[in-house]
């Protein structure tokens, strides 16, 4: 295994012994998009592409990284004044200080780590590299901290170290997966159900646009206040709601000439969101897989018309999985660039992606990157 070996090499070099070897995964969202800070279900998946970190004690008060991928070392205390200058330090200083404030013990380690996760993909890179050291500390300071501590240790950390305000499904989904298996978690209660996603005869495929159109924070920002602004007109007529995700469609109808249309219609997608993940939650328990894929399209269209998040290279790359017959393509993650996530079937595989990768060339001077994924497990200690 090339990249166990390269770490092992790396370790032995720096730190003259071996340690223990621990991964985590980076994650894909089957549906349910823009569902989260809604108090919707969303239905994630860890994937075979993550975080692998060796690691060992060394009986004193400074952690030791080496990073394989940005070819870079970093030492660290524990204090909260020893904050690391290096970026990607600081998601493993985080889960350090993340671990104490939770009254863990955490002491001096060596740590070699590399991923194959693509960066930048939206594959949660970041969340498997924080799941990756939860687990390992955890397990090698025998702190006892459960998984779902684990998880919002990682959520912690991007919020306190890394500036980011994330939900917690990536570090959930990196630390609860299950080969085989998707996890449908509700973001207002965090109750969690597995569904089996065994899809024999296809392929799951991502096709990454390389575009990242710069509007993103703003435009998010808008959304989600047309959303809380629609949950409120609402909540006047039906006290009971606490937010979009309770809502019925017909009491959106109810609301539609006290709200701006544009709030409508992003509201409109929300409720329709949540249904759609129940739906396809219910198809996989019996094997369909034509309606998972045919609402994932219906998922596409809603982000593309009524959310408004989609971009025109995503919106190609989505019409020519229609025109080839594939079986369900949608863009993944928070929209304006990034991949679509494609349900293939084995024998369309090969001619969709050399198609796909000809005619978005054609169009866009250059070509979608293409990465293959697994539904695999999260994180957890390699023997």
């Amino acid at each position: 295994m090339e990249m166990r070996q390269k770490i092992n090499t790396k370790f032995s070099e720096l730190f003259g012994e071996s340690g223990t070897f621990y991964a985590a995964a980076g994650r894909v969202n089957l549906i349910g998009e823009h569902t989260d800070y809604n108090g919707g279900y969303v239905f994630p998946g860890a994937i075979d592409k993550g975080i692998m970190a060796e690691i060992k004690k060394n009986g004193s008060a400074t952690v030791n990284l080496f990073s394989i991928d940005y070819n870079e070392s970093c030492s660290f205390g524990l204090g909260e004044e020893d904050k690391p200058q290096a970026a990607w330090a600081r998601y493993v200083f985080g889960v350090c200080r993340e671990t104490l404030k939770r009254g863990g013990t955490v002491e001096g380690f060596n740590a070699v780590f590399a991923g194959d996760v693509p960066l930048g993909a939206g594959l949660s890179s970041s969340a498997a590299l924080e799941s990756c050291f939860a687990y390992a500390i955890n397990d090698l300071f025998d702190n006892g901290i459960d998984k779902f501590e684990l998880a919002k240790i990682g959520q912690s950390t991007e919020h306190n170290y890394c500036g980011v305000n994330c939900g917690i499904m990536d570090q959930f989904a990196s630390c609860f997966g299950k080969k085989g298996q998707l996890i449908r978690l509700n973001c207002k209660t965090l109750e969690y159900k597995y569904f089996p996603f065994k899809p024999e005869g296809y392929r799951l495929v991502l096709l990454d646009s390389c575009v990242k159109h710069e509007l993103a924070s703003s435009a998010y920002n808008k959304r989600r206040a047309s959303c809380e602004n629609a949950a409120a007109a609402i909540k006047k007529n039906h006290p009971e709601i606490d937010c979009l995700s309770d809502c019925k469609r017909v009491w959106l109808d109810e609301v539609r000439g006290e709200i701006p249309e544009e709030d409508f219609i992003r509201a409109e997608y929300v409720i329709g969101e949540v249904q759609r993940v129940l739906d396809v939650c219910d198809a996989l328990e019996r094997g369909d897989y034509v309606t998972v894929g045919e609402m994932m399209y219906q998922t596409h269209f809603g982000l593309s018309r009524l959310y408004e998040v989609s971009c025109e290279e995503l919106d190609y790359l989505n019409a020519l999985a229609r025109k080839m017959d594939v079986t369900g393509s949608r863009v993944m993650g928070g929209g304006f660039g990034g991949c679509t996530i494609n349900l293939v079937k084995d024998e369309l595989y090969e001619p969709f992606i050399n198609e796909a990768k000809k005619k978005f060339a054609e169009k866009f001077g250059h070509e979608p990157k293409v990465y293959h994924v697994v539904i695999s497990d999260g994180a957890r200690k390699l023997e």
